[in-house]
């Protein structure tokens, strides 16, 4: 009965909450694997909050914490959509309680390994400059991989040095990328130019409006930049996992250790609520105390 409301749901996802294409995909394998484990149960009037949480304790041991916690919030988005839609009277999840998460301190880079990643690309390799000018983007203004890579050329003002992204819930904003991006964006246009004219001369169509290119004169994916930036921090010799993420991780974290405000960083970072900014504060904290115990003549241990 339930499953049959999949489609509706899928679409009030897309078109009214504006959800990715990956979180819909991820909420519907979620809801799935609800169905397959309840069975014929799922098709009753009404769902049991025990069978709710039967399934619940069925997740842990082989999820971690986040990603019950997820599957539970794929359950109660659709069952508030059932309710929504007076297919469901109450929500079963109501009085089933998610696991307790505790707080996960970003991954990010110390300032030299950010510029050891920035100065990695040389001649030697095929996109050196289209390489530089993506990561130098990613740290300088500290947008989202998908914000970069759906970047178009006219999103950028080198007049002003500020780039117009489009993020989550297609909210605009605009960040400033500063002049050594700048640069390096520069310098990128030539290499760029190079791609069309390979294009043009093998009669290939190309993204004319994205920023970004592969060789091919395809609009580069994120799947792709995270390739870029795995080889050249492979290339740096850092040791910690280096995605795109990371450095937006770095970009926050450097800010605030310099004393930019959390709510400057927020409107940066295109964040809809402080508290998801202020998980950096702790990243804070913890390099102020390990400074503090470097030192200060108090904090060493007689």
């Amino acid at each position: 009965m339930y499953q049959a409301h999949l489609p509706a749901f899928t679409n009030w996802l897309q078109t009214e909450k504006d959800y990715s294409p990956h979180t819909v995909a991820a909420y519907l394998r979620d809801l799935n694997e609800f169905f397959v484990f309840s069975g014929r149960q799922a098709d009753n009037t009404e769902l049991s909050p025990d069978l709710l949480r039967f399934f619940t304790a069925s997740l842990y041991g082989r999820n971690a914490a986040s990603s019950v916690a997820r599957k539970l919030s794929a359950l109660r988005t659709f069952f508030r959509y059932l309710q929504r839609e007076q297919i469901l009277a109450t929500d079963p999840l109501a009085g089933v309680a998610g696991p307790k998460q505790g707080k996960s301190i970003p991954v990010f880079l110390t300032v030299d390994e950010v510029f050891a990643l920035l100065e990695a690309p040389d001649n030697q390799d095929r996109f050196f400059r289209r390489d530089r000018a993506i990561m130098e983007c990613l740290y300088s203004t500290g947008m989202r991989v998908s914000e970069l890579t759906a970047g178009n050329r006219e999103d950028y003002d080198f007049n002003t040095e500020m780039v117009r992204v489009l993020g989550k819930g297609k909210k605009e904003r605009l960040i400033p990328f500063g002049s050594t991006a700048k640069e390096a964006l520069l310098q990128y246009q030539n290499e760029r130019t190079q791609v069309e004219q390979a294009c043009a001369a093998g009669n290939r169509p190309w993204e004319r409006e994205a920023m970004f290119l592969s060789g091919r004169g395809t609009r580069l994916t994120s799947r792709s930049v995270e390739r870029i930036i795995l080889h050249y921090a492979a290339k740096a010799g850092i040791s910690v996992s280096v995605t795109p993420h990371a450095l937006r991780h770095s970009f926050a974290t450097h800010l605030l250790e310099m004393g930019a405000d959390l709510r400057t960083v927020q409107e940066l970072l295109g964040h809809a609520s402080l508290s998801t900014t202020q998980k950096y504060t702790h990243v804070d904290i913890a390099h102020l105390s390990k400074v503090y115990d470097a030192a200060h003549p108090q904090a060493k241990k007689q």
